[in-house]
């Protein structure tokens, strides 16, 4: 644990990154946990849909309801890190989400499993926040870039690693284990943060912003239904309509109180910050075009090119390589030289990579994707973490906890919105073009577009942001 006594005393302490090792690896294995589970579920949907005997509109809420339980909890982690302390809240987050993944372990019907998936994303959804906001405030501001750059390895690594190990799973285990993965894991995760988090005192006087609260998850979680609800059924549907309604005048509600309140739930007045927003929008963006294309490539490879969902999630092992490098490299060059360069090398290798992916066709080599992928993982390394990193330092120190929130719940709503037009465009593609595997492979380059044009809407913005002083 780190020695907070000199600097108790005033007397400056020397930064030493083995000093924080065993704090970094406890948080990033809570985090390497949660994010792990929002992508291994992806390939086991075809095989909850046999064995619970039901079909696919159906089975799909065991991730639209673990997504809205996400998105209604995570605009509460900043109270209940400033309240009850941000390493009780992190661990009683852990033991939820845990609690929740052997339920689902036991589920005996679909609705059961739906129901434990809320359980478990009310437990996970303020675990990124909380531990994004804990590594920032552990290193000096000259260090972030390197600090945040190592705790974004779980981050980058898990939505990769999380389609082989289904895979495997559902090809030589059975599907309870894709749930039951998380005990061990969790355990270790709870240990490791109550043996490593340093302790802090909860601040009694802060008050539940009851407006906010009650506001924020009917707003987001409104918002991320009606995406959801709009790619499946279409977006003219009643009930799209509805809650698109529900969701945009809770926001404009919420946004009105937190602005006027003295401690509010979600620190919006960050927005004032130029550099803030920017960086914000530039993170929504990159997130964008990252996890859309993310969702297409495997898909490629199973539907055209005929490949097992492990065989080709294995094929995803050079992108998990090129992303540790990439944000290793990324996290160094961002504290020496700012985001400016980083973004622009990143967003570069992200767009070459979807532009070339336009271009594909049923005989494209297997090499010439995975290379595709090697560039994509590069592109993420370089720019995912480091774009968030620039954007918490854009904001007050005093403000962290309070911003990590507004990041983190934002995302859920746009990588929803970007999943679900990339899907329902795919699907329009897939159902005009000859149902052939020249026709698939058509409607897959054609989408590719989609990804590619979000890449270079970033690079462009990424001419305007600036590195922030430092604080």
């Amino acid at each position: 644990m780190v020695d907070m006594t000199a600097e108790a005393k005033g007397v400056p302490q020397a930064f030493s990154l083995k000093a924080i090792l065993p704090i970094l690896l406890a948080i990033a294995t809570g985090m390497f946990l949660v994010v792990l589970d929002g992508t291994i579920m992806n390939v086991a949907i075809p095989k909850l849909v046999h064995q619970f005997n039901t079909d696919l509109k159906h089975i799909q809420w065991v991730i639209t309801g673990y997504t809205l339980a996400l998105s209604a909890v995570i605009p509460l982690a900043g109270w209940f890190s400033d309240r009850f302390s941000a390493k009780r809240a992190f661990l009683w987050s852990i033991v939820m989400f845990v609690g929740g993944s052997v339920l689902c372990s036991f589920a005996q019907t679909a609705d059961q499993l739906i129901i434990f998936r809320i359980i478990q994303g009310l437990g996970g959804g303020m675990v990124a926040p909380i531990g994004i906001a804990m590594t920032f405030q552990l290193a000096p501001p000259d260090k972030r870039g390197s600090v945040m750059g190592i705790m974004g390895l779980p981050m980058l690594l898990a939505p990769i690693l999380g389609p082989v190990l289904s895979g495997w799973i559902i090809e030589y285990v059975n599907w309870q284990w894709i749930f039951l993965i998380n005990l061990p894991v969790g355990v270790i995760a709870f240990f490791l943060n109550k043996k490593y988090l340093p302790s802090a005192s909860p601040s009694k006087k802060m008050k539940l912003d009851i407006k906010g609260a009650i506001l924020a998850p009917i707003a987001f979680g409104s918002l991320v239904f009606a995406v959801h609800e709009g790619g499946t059924n279409g977006w003219s549907s009643s009930l799209t309509v509805t809650f698109l309604a529900i969701g945009v005048a809770a926001l404009f509600a919420f946004i009105l109180v937190e602005l006027g309140h003295k401690q509010p739930l979600l620190e919006l007045r960050a927005f004032r910050s130029r550099d803030f927003t920017l960086g914000i929008i530039l993170a929504w963006v990159n997130m964008m075009a990252l996890f859309g294309s993310i969702l297409l490539f495997p898909l490629f490879l199973q539907q055209v090119k005929g490949l097992s969902p492990l065989d080709a999630g294995l094929l995803v092992i050079p992108q998990a390589i090129m992303s540790s490098i990439g944000i290793n490299v990324g996290g160094r060059l961002f504290d020496k030289f700012g985001i400016r360069p980083i973004a622009f090398v990143g967003i570069i290798s992200t767009a070459c990579s979807l532009f070339a992916m336009t271009q594909i066709s049923v005989d494209t080599s297997t090499a010439f994707i995975v290379s595709c992928l090697a560039f994509l993982g590069l592109g993420q390394g370089l720019t995912m973490m480091q774009i968030n990193t620039h954007v918490l330092k854009s904001a007050p120190k005093e403000l962290v906890s309070r911003v990590t929130p507004i990041t983190t719940s934002a995302q859920q709503i746009v990588v929803s919105f970007a999943i679900t037009i990339i899907t329902a465009y795919l699907s329009s593609q897939l159902s005009i073009l000859p149902h052939t595997l020249d026709g698939m492979a058509d409607a897959f380059s054609k989408t590719f577009f989609i990804p590619f044009g979000l890449a270079l809407f970033g690079l462009v913005l990424s001419f305007f942001i600036r590195k922030p002083q430092i604080r």
